[in-house]
């Protein structure tokens, strides 16, 4: 477990490490050290291994010859698999089991991964540091202390724990890149329309994005060539031929224009991530890449626009959980109203009920225009400001959040403290544009520190190509806790 997805690939396709190995080596590691940190909600073991046998038959028929073959791989909890039970870490869905399989999810299955289960996050994916999921908070394998980051925050600790190599994640806001950062692994959310969201459970429709987790650059490209593929279930999903990742990942950013936004850099940044930062902007440059300062316009308009907006379409999405057709339902009630109001009150959490009403009063009459119509314009706007931007750089490159993990408990008391973490990463999501989260050095406490690179719509090759450059000057870090597991 501590071999990246594409290193223990090539293991099992050279017959080194036959694929039953790798899944209870897997299995091993979460039954030993999951206790400590609450990655999964739901280990499917016997399905593990009956995929597991059937991999390896297939393998040793050359029917599989794909780089995850064989490769043991977790997904977050709000990407249905059939006959698998599927939370979204919710009381609500906590008997759900689905009859289909979400289209990212049959890609990796097709490729020949091995799902070894689900993992923990914010409840409906509502949140930035998984600490609203039913089934408990999720820590971090840097520091049990700290939070892993929301609302993937499962999945990058699960791979930063060696529980699992890699796994999926979803970004509606910075849900991907957050956790990859306080985690100090490196995550993937593409551009809107890359990849397919059939079967993923819907929070905000306009901004949700499967995307991968990892230990490196080279297994989160490799992921997303697998999952990236036109699906015609779902309407948002854009058919493209510049599926071939794994080509970018060269050590060459020479000539490519890079911005540092000024708004990044000011207030309320952590110095020692506006260090680090700079830092990764001078490797790139020594690499030949052109650096430059400039204004990107329309930051602080990305919060209070990315809430109303996400709020909206979660009260509206979150409109099917009833008790009527699937998941819980209250025990006692005297009519359906009753049976309705009890179920919702009991079934979901604090978080998600804020955010059901904040959207419900966007979207009620006489506010539509005044809150819900007046953020869309300002998401245009901000399309418009990154559109100005590419039409110079090829990279944008900023921080991930104003700070490194946050201690348990530090946000849950003071939501807008949470939401105001989310200002590097939810401009992304409202531009629909694609982003990249990798480890960029460390805090004064030895915790990670994340960069981020984003890049226009549909060129995930640009941050792949130029994060993977900056990779080769560093080397991946395990937290103290995992590295002492070696000794």
């Amino acid at each position: 477990m501590s071999m990246t997805a594409v290193e223990l690939g090539k293991k099992i396709k050279a017959g080194e490490i036959s694929v039953m190995e790798a899944t209870k080596a897997c299995i091993e590691n979460i039954k030993t050290y999951d206790k400590e940190y609450n990655c999964f909600i739901t280990v499917d073991e016997e399905g593990a291994f009956k995929q597991a046998e059937e991999i390896q038959k297939k393998i040793d028929s050359g029917e599989l010859t794909g780089p995850l073959a064989g490769v043991p791989i977790a997904i977050k909890d709000n990407m249905c698999q059939n006959g698998v039970l599927t939370t979204c870490a919710s009381k609500i869905l906590s008997n759900f089991v689905p009859t289909y399989t979400s289209d990212a999810v049959v890609k990796l299955m097709e490729a020949g991964a091995v799902i070894v289960g689900k993992t923990n996050m914010d409840e409906f994916a509502m949140g930035s540091t998984t600490e609203t999921s039913y089934y408990g908070e999720t820590k971090n394998p840097w520091d049990t202390n700290k939070v892993p980051g929301g609302s993937s925050g499962g999945s990058a600790a699960a791979v930063a724990a060696e529980e699992v190599p890699c796994a999926l994640g979803s970004d509606t806001g910075g849900s991907i890149r957050q956790p990859a950062a306080f985690c100090g692994v490196t995550g993937i959310k593409p551009t809107y329309g890359r990849v397919s969201r059939y079967g993923l459970v819907a929070y905000g429709s306009s901004l949700d994005q499967i995307g991968p987790l990892a230990k490196n650059v080279t297994d989160c490209a490799t992921i997303l060539e697998i999952i990236s593929q036109y699906d015609k279930k779902d309407s948002t999903s854009v058919e493209r031929t510049d599926n071939d990742f794994t080509s970018a990942l060269k050590d060459d950013v020479k000539g490519m224009r890079i911005g540092l936004p000024k708004d990044y850099f000011t207030e309320g940044l952590d110095p020692e991530i506006k260090d680090a930062v700079y830092h990764v902007a001078e490797v790139l440059k020594e690499k030949g890449a052109i650096v430059e300062e400039f204004d990107l316009g329309m930051v602080e308009y990305a919060i209070p626009a990315y809430y109303i907006i996400a709020s909206a379409e979660a009260s509206s999405n979150l409109e099917r959980f009833d008790g009527v057709k699937y998941g819980y339902r209250t025990a006692e009630y005297t009519d359906l109203h009753n049976m309705y109001k009890k179920t919702r009150s009991e079934g979901f959490g604090a978080e998600v009920k804020r955010r059901i009403m904040l959207g419900s009063f966007t979207l009620s009459s006489g506010y539509y225009d005044a809150y819900y119509v007046k953020a869309l314009k300002v998401k245009a706007l901000i399309k418009q400001a990154y559109d100005k931007a590419f039409a110079k750089y090829d990279i944008i490159l900023g921080p991930v959040a104003p700070t490194t993990a946050l201690t348990m408990g530090e946000s849950l008391s003071d939501p807008i403290k949470m939401y105001l973490g989310d200002v590097y990463t939810v401009p992304v999501n409202l531009a629909g544009l694609p982003g990249i989260s990798l480890p960029c050095g460390y805090d004064k406490d030895g915790m990670p520190i994340g960069v981020q690179m984003v890049g226009d719509a549909f060129n995930e090759k640009a941050i792949i190509q130029a994060a993977y450059a900056f990779e080769q000057t560093r080397e991946y870090k395990q937290p103290a806790a995992v590295a002492e597991r070696g000794l």
